[in-house]
């Protein structure tokens, strides 16, 4: 009903994207006129921002996922669990973890409205079906979604093909790693109508043990254009089944067997016996986007949106000696003992749906640009988990016993104003003004016991929360002449908490929103042969949301409140036409990210390794904010020659800590790693262009890691608490893959 409804509004409404006319590039539509996108800044922008065009995108877009093709623009780091770059994979922007990055499709936010983050699993491939990324750093300008903490990303979809075309492609190399994919279009029908799709499939084996992904992806629009028109349908997504490798491994692991995936561990008497072979994470996830864009005349244009994105699946787990009234069952006799605690098998599932409707007015005259907009977006989310198997279990155990549930709702209002008016020739003013309201509701029952509540129970959860933000920004840019551009702004942010600030929060105290002021200034320079620029940023959090080792009431680690921090640093960038085939860029960022007045916690044992359920406050002070390098350097060296093109990336990371604590021990080491990429491209009888080629990942084949957890823990001997402690790290990393390739063939129709 809830889709039906959508389409049907989607109708009146529309999505529009204005423009004077319909501009043929080549063999595509040129929609940029037309399609404004009201949250991408622009050359006079003063932010500080990266273009990827789809060229840069196509060259890297083997069947590795989205952050890792954006890892060497400034600023920006990638994770994968499975250490190949393919299944689960994350980014970080200065620092900042992807809970705090934006993320927008056509305007469209695509974060999870709890979780705040994006699972680019779910959508594999997407990359193949892009026009362009813009990546912006810092508050950034008001977007649609969550609030942009670190960064933002702002993608949209590809062009229309004026002409029919076809495309096939396909990459195969190491550990398996394999992706398949399929295009065409109809081109431009009856001067009005187009029509696109495409299939993919990506499969790999993982580089750790048993951290396969298989996903299956689409991409679909359909489209109707005139000169002051364009009406879009889009929908794309896919289903994702991989197998876990959430943990990580210990530093002595790293040694001995650096592939090794704890994942699905069969436990008998403390001894790994086995691996549960379901031990998976499937989802499926489909976006449907109504587009309209029109323009009235050369100075108003109205854009407006409609979308609705459905999402179902669960993960399964084998799960050790689980206490058994945590799963609402009873205890049962087996060779005349009394079992309380079993192995068991658990499967959590999520059933969420995420629509809502946006539009943006523009207006542009000589000396103003100016854009009005706003969205609201509402979010519902079943969780609920069950138990299917129990080892040796004598009692009745229903089919898909269920031993929680709670649902979370949630709706996201903003409205905006942005304006760039032209103080005199070059100089120009900017003020964004945008005020979002939330409201967040989770209720029913979390899958975390309370044993501290009597008689005891599952967690219960009844919040309501209610969040107001205006985020004011402003800034000036000067271009000084068609070389030389100097630009300063300031801009505030707030943010709520995310689900899982609430569930693993402290089960009485709720945590506080999260307040962010940046200050940015640059200079930019650009030649025909040359370019350079530099950025200098500051940004001071109030309130920030850390892992800071505290434990709520069962014991888990929860993130708090901190109430002063910030990050401030500078970024490089330049590059440089050496010959007319060879290009070398370079960027770097200099941070420092500092936790003022810090305090941390660590669980207390004897010296026994017994828990003692308590734990010791340890007052750092200014401390290292967790995975925040001081330095990261990017090299981009390309060369390009009648077909033939090789591209080397490279890429050193500082020294990055896992907690807050600035142990070496709890930290992962520096690292550099190197890419090369080769292809060669020509043209047949009747096949437009075929393109092949290989890409050598870890080209030196070092080792290295680029994610982790700490597991710090305070130790007394004998027990005593009056004696000073001794402490103990016992970190986990997730290792990344040494050398491996990925061969590649394309052929366009």
């Amino acid at each position: 009903m809830k889709k039906t409804l959508l389409l049907a509004a989607a109708v009146l409404c529309g999505s529009m994207y204005s423009a004077a006319q319909i501009v043929v590039d080549g063999d595509t539509l040129q929609l940029q006129e037309i399609e404004v996108l009201a949250t991408r800044a622009s050359s006079n922008t003063p932010v500080a921002f990266t273009n990827v065009s789809k060229k840069q995108l196509e060259s890297v877009n083997l069947g590795k996922d989205i952050p890792l093709l954006l890892s060497f623009t400034p600023g920006v780091l990638f994770t994968s669990d499975a250490g190949a770059g393919v299944g689960y994979t994350s980014m970080r922007v200065r620092g900042t973890d992807a809970t705090r990055i934006n993320i927008t499709m056509n305007d469209i936010p695509m974060n999870d409205a709890e979780s705040h983050t994006i699972y680019w699993v779910n959508t594999p491939d997407l990359t193949s079906s892009l026009r362009d990324i813009q990546v912006q750093r810092g508050a950034g300008t008001s977007t649609n979604g969550s609030g942009a903490f670190g960064g933002s990303v702002n993608m949209r979809s590809q062009e229309f093909s004026i002409v029919p075309y076809s495309e096939i492609s396909g990459s195969y190399g190491s550990f398996n790693t394999n992706k398949e994919t399929v295009k065409f279009g109809t081109g431009l029908m009856g001067n009005h109508w187009s029509l696109e799709g495409r299939l993919s499939h990506i499969s790999s084996d993982g580089y750790r043990d048993r951290a396969t992904s298989s996903l299956f992806s689409y991409f679909a629009q359909v489209a109707y254009s005139n000169e002051k028109t364009l009406l879009r349908f889009i929908s794309f997504g896919g289903k994702e089944d991989t197998y876990h490798a959430w943990d990580g491994i210990s530093r002595s692991k790293l040694e001995s067997d650096r592939k090794y995936n704890p994942n699905g561990e069969i436990k008998h008497d403390d001894v790994v016996t086995g691996f549960y072979k379901d031990q998976k994470d499937i989802y499926k996830q489909f976006h449907y986007q109504l587009l309209f864009d029109h323009k009235f005349n050369y100075r108003w244009k109205l854009s407006a949106a409609l979308h609705y994105t459905d999402g179902y699946g669960y993960y399964q787990e084998y799960k050790n000696l689980r206490t058994l009234k945590e799963y609402a069952l009873t205890p049962f006799e087996y060779n005349s003992e009394m079992v309380k605690k079993s192995n068991l098998v658990r499967k959590k599932i999520v059933d969420n749906g995420f629509g809502g409707a946006l539009f943006s007015l523009h207006y542009t005259s000589s000396r103003l640009a100016s854009v009005f907009g706003a969205s609201i977006n509402t979010y519902g989310n079943d969780h609920f988990g069950q138990v299917i198997w129990i080892e040796n279990y004598m009692g009745t155990l229903d089919p898909d016993h269920e031993y929680y549930r709670n649902k979370g709702k949630k709706t996201d209002f903003n409205i905006y104003w942005k304006n760039n008016y032209t103080i005199w020739e070059g100089l120009s003013a900017y003020l964004d003004l945008q005020f979002r309201h939330i409201n967040y509701k989770i209720e029913g029952n979390n899958d975390k016991w309370d044993w501290t509540a009597s008689p005891e129970h599952l967690q219960v959860l009844d919040i309501n929360e209610n969040f107001n933000f205006f985020n004011p920004k402003a800034g000036l840019n000067w271009q000084i002449d068609r070389k030389n551009r100097v630009y300063a702004s300031f801009a505030v942010a707030q943010k709520e908490p995310t689900r899982n600030n609430y569930t693993d929060g402290l089960f009485l105290e709720h945590p506080r929103a999260e307040k962010l002021y940046d200050w940015e200034a640059g200079y930019d320079f650009k030649s025909s042969r040359f370019s350079a620029g530099i950025n200098l940023y500051y940004m001071k959090y109030k309130d920030q949301l850390v892992l800071n080792g505290k434990l709520n009431e069962i014991g888990e680690l929860m993130a708090e409140n901190v109430p002063d921090s910030y990050r401030c640093g500078i970024e490089l960038m330049a590059g440089a036409q050496l010959t007319s085939w060879l290009r070398w860029d370079l960027n770097a960022t200099f941070s420092r990210n500092i936790i003022k007045n810090y305090v941390g916690y660590v669980s207390d044992y004897d010296d026994n390794w017994n828990e003692m359920w308590t734990q010791t406050a340890i007052e750092k002070g200014n401390t290292t904010i967790a995975f925040s390098p001081k330095a990261i350097v990017n090299s981009v060296l390309a060369f390009n020659y009648k077909g033939f093109e090789a591209q080397l990336m490279s890429q050193y990371v500082s020294r990055q800590y896992l907690d807050n604590f600035e142990s070496m021990e709890d930290s992962l080491d520096p690292y550099f790693i190197s890419n090369l990429g080769l292809a060669y491209s020509f043209a047949l009888p009747h096949v437009k262009k075929i393109s092949a080629g290989i890409t050598i990942y870890n080209l030196f084949n070092n080792k290295y890691e680029n994610n982790g957890y700490s597991q710090t823990a305070a130790v007394y001997t004998g027990g005593d608490k009056s004696t000073a402690p001794t402490l103990v790290s016992d970190p986990r990393f997730y290792p990344m893959a040494g050398t491996n390739v990925l061969a590649h063939l394309t052929l366009l129709f």
